[in-house]
């Protein structure tokens, strides 16, 4: 049975025994009904069922044929014990007053072991509290909590994209960051204030955004565009054919993975501050969707679920990576290996075998697909991989141990991540939302 985050309040004219969850049956349950002027008291023979919307905090029903305690009742009800006290399910007027408003406060635990039950929590956000509309408070089995675990903290959230956050850039030497998005614009926006200081409208979807000392380069369908926020220099660079989804820069020079497979390369002529075409590296037959240079190597990824290795210095393709099953999404160099992941559910972990080829030496399962990785280092200097799944969240793990170390919540599913300085990193979901995080240092008990 699939139980809501919150069943809305009823009437309780809607909630007798015709309700297709608190039903009698007849043929293996008693009742009998008193009518004392307004009253309708319900007593149940034998009923050993505990309520499960009770134990979760949110039953709402009047008189629930259900028990509201752990404990069962006794063996049999009548006599002066059935009229000393109310038949299970009653609800007195006070209580009444408590469902009609979520707010009451009472010292009376009427119906609760206890009124400090503590409500295990279930690793899904509330949706009510994200509208600011819960009224469980801690109650609530859902988390009211942006991220799990003790080891990092959101700093601040920044509002204004109106789609999907398809990249983040913080070029060096400057005080600003730059976020990208399929809502066709760039904004711009002062480290210090936390405050948008400008919109660029491109008057096209943003694939993606890439900072490389004073240069922001941005992705969009059939070109780059290169900005240098030193010299103010704009740079038009064509020959993508359709949306350009990934960029990557190595061995002064810029590559990007388009959507129709190729991967083109300009290489930066200092002398004239441009950038010149340089090379088209074909072989995926669908869109290149990432890119990382690392160890004198180009890896890309595909919607062909394909990784192709291409060498920096010839640019000839030396191996294809064939052990996805589906898109891959994001490929990244942590020390001597190579991770990736994709919609397949898998994060794998490749190494140089002696015969001089990649080969997978480790598969982490996620229970959902994956949209990205990223490779940064903890408070305490730790290598920590931060894995965006297909679930709206983002699971943090230690390296090379795969140990879960927390979660990072979002409305809709987070697409970008980029690292900053002195521990902080950066979020871009589906719904426009840019966080800014912050790396905690561990506490350690004292002796």
């Amino acid at each position: 049975m699939i139980i809501s985050e919150h069943r809305p309040f009823q009437s309780l004219t809607q909630t007798g025994l015709d309700s297709p969850y608190h039903s009698l049956n007849p043929r293996t349950q008693e009742s009998t009904m008193d009518v004392e002027g307004n009253k309708r008291v319900y007593q149940r023979l034998g009923h050993q069922k505990v309520c499960f919307y009770w134990r979760a905090g949110n039953c709402n029903r009047f008189s629930c044929p259900y028990l509201h305690r752990e404990l069962p009742p006794p063996q049999s009800i009548g006599g002066d014990a059935a009229k000393s006290k109310p038949p299970h399910g009653f609800a007195d007027d006070q209580h009444l007053t408590s469902r009609r408003n979520p707010n009451f406060s009472s010292s009376s635990t009427w119906g609760r072991a206890g009124g400090d039950r503590v409500v295990k929590k279930t690793e899904k956000l509330c949706s009510y509290w994200v509208q600011g509309s819960c009224n469980y408070g801690d109650k609530c089995r859902f988390l009211h909590p942006w991220s799990t675990g003790d080891c990092l903290s959101l700093l601040t959230q920044l509002e204004g994209h109106q789609k999907v956050v398809s990249g983040i850039a913080l070029p060096s030497g400057s005080d600003k960051l730059y976020t990208g998005s399929k809502d066709e614009t760039v904004r711009v926006w002062d480290c210090q204030s936390g405050q948008c200081t400008s919109v660029i409208n491109l008057g096209s979807e943003i694939g993606c955004m890439l900072s490389e000392g004073p240069w922001i380069f941005v992705g969009l369908p059939n070109v780059v565009k290169a900005w240098n926020t030193q010299t103010a220099t704009d740079l038009s660079l064509n020959g993508p054919v359709g949306q350009v989804y990934t960029l990557a820069v190595g061995n002064d020079m810029l590559f990007a993975g388009s959507q129709d497979g190729t991967i083109l390369v300009w290489k930066f002529n200092a002398a004239a501050h441009c950038f010149e075409p340089a090379a088209s590296l074909k072989g995926h037959t669908l869109a290149v969707v990432t890119l990382v240079v690392g160890a004198n190597r180009l890896y890309s990824g595909s919607m062909d679920h394909s990784i192709r290795v291409w060498s920096l210095e010839t640019l000839q393709c030396i191996q294809t990576l064939t052990e996805h099953t589906s898109v891959v999404m994001s490929v990244l160099c942590w020390d001597q290996f190579l991770l990736s992941c994709s919609l397949d559910k898998t994060i794998k972990v490749w190494f140089t075998a002696q015969s001089g080829k990649l080969e997978v030496t480790y598969t982490h399962n996620e229970e959902y697909g994956v949209l990205t990785l990223c490779g940064t280092h903890d408070s305490e200097a730790k290598p920590v991989l931060l894995c965006s799944c297909n679930n709206n969240s983002v699971h943090v793990y230690d390296l090379p141990s795969f140990s879960k170390r927390g979660k990072i919540f979002a409305k809709q599913e987070v697409r970008s991540i980029q690292i900053g300085p002195g521990g902080l990193f950066f979020t871009g979901d589906g719904a426009g939302k840019v966080r800014v995080w912050k790396w905690l240092a561990e506490t350690t008990a004292a002796s």
